[in-house]
């Protein structure tokens, strides 16, 4: 199987696609299954097994606020 190349990027999204992801992801941890989003043509599949986490930053008057989903690949 062919590694994956290391990506690091952001993507922005309209109110309304971002509130439709959330929803998709909402609904996908409700019923304990796994997530599939395309994020910049690449289709990830985030496992029902993925840690979840809210990062907070703040600093020189900016705030981030980032919700994060971890898991490993093989």
């Amino acid at each position: 199987m062919r590694r994956k190349q290391n990506r690091d990027l952001t993507r922005s999204y309209s109110r309304a696609q971002l509130a439709a992801k959330l929803r998709r992801l909402a609904d996908a941890i409700e019923d304990g299954g796994a997530f599939t989003i395309q994020v910049a043509g690449e289709r990830l599949r985030v496992p029902a097994s993925a840690t979840f986490n809210i990062e907070h930053e703040r600093a020189d008057g900016v705030e981030e606020l980032e919700f994060q989903l971890l898991w490993q690949t093989r």
